[in-house]
């Protein structure tokens, strides 16, 4: 597609951007090899948004950390390592953050002794500054810090909600939680918040960004704040929440349907997203 018409053309009206929800829907619909596969996909579709129901701070301190993997080659190196995520609570005191800071604060290297000689991780643990995991445990105490401002889950909830249920600075508690915890950017806040249930946010994925550039609805290079006005907007129009907007693209982008490992290649059928652009264009 020519470069200058993408630059023209990503602000494009609600109906249309209606259409492309559906035509989406369709297009991983008849792709999934399965005879339920409406059933299929509505499942990673639907979440209910429980923005009002807090869970206590363990579980957002354990929600954000596994936000945190959720890039690159983080979860290979870190989750799978351990035989799963969760294994993690069991060098960080049950996902105790007072406890973690207590007995690490300041001291991300000793966080990752600790970690090692608890959970034993498969593979070389590099020691760089810029590395994987000592760059993960400087994450863990920062999110510990970050959280010890809240006296429980329902004080989180209440301070998130402020920016979260007003349209105007609904955006704007991503970017408070990329400033405040260090190796959380934007579009791992909004999966944090998104897998919490404030479904109002979508990860601006690089699977959902190449799309959304590709069928032109996005401008090339887009922050990922414009991304996530784009699923917004899709959501909208559609009359879905911006978590099924997001999920929808991905699952696409990624073929990946982690919940049905009897389908394709151990739930893996295949990334799908230069066939559909193809498809939305056409």
């Amino acid at each position: 597609m020519n470069k200058t018409v993408m630059r023209t053309r990503w602000m494009i009206p609600n109906m249309t951007l209606s259409r492309v929800y559906k035509i989406a829907y369709s297009f991983l619909v008849e792709r999934v090899p399965a005879e339920n596969a409406n059933a299929i996909v509505d499942s990673y579709l639907e979440l209910k948004d429980s923005s009002s129901e807090p869970v206590h701070l363990k579980e957002i301190f354990r929600r954000i950390l596994g936000s945190a993997q959720n890039s690159n080659m983080k979860a290979g190196v870190i989750g799978e390592s351990i035989d799963g995520f969760d294994n993690l609570g069991k060098a960080l005191f049950s996902f105790n953050h007072k406890k973690t800071l207590a007995q690490f604060k300041g001291n991300p290297d000793s966080l990752l002794d600790h970690i090692v000689a608890t959970l034993k991780p498969r593979g070389k643990i590099r020691r760089e500054p810029r590395s994987i995991w000592p760059k993960y445990c400087k994450t863990i105490l920062s999110v510990a810090e970050f959280l010890t401002q809240f006296k429980n889950g329902n004080e989180f909830y209440d301070w998130a909600n402020s920016m979260y249920k007003n349209k105007h600075s609904m955006p704007a508690l991503p970017l408070v939680l990329a400033a405040e915890i260090e190796g959380i950017g934007y579009p791992l806040a909004c999966d944090f918040l998104k897998e919490l249930g404030f479904v109002g946010y979508g990860k601006p994925d690089v699977h959902v960004i190449e799309i959304f550039v590709g069928i032109g609805i996005c401008p090339e290079k887009p922050s990922p704040y414009q991304v996530q006005k784009v699923i917004s907007n899709i959501a909208a129009a559609a009359g879905v929440s911006s978590y099924n907007v997001d999920k929808l693209f991905w699952l696409i982008g990624s073929g990946k349907f982690y919940n049905h490992k009897n389908i394709g290649k151990r739930g893996h059928i295949g990334r799908m997203k230069k066939e559909f652009i193809e498809a939305a264009i056409a």
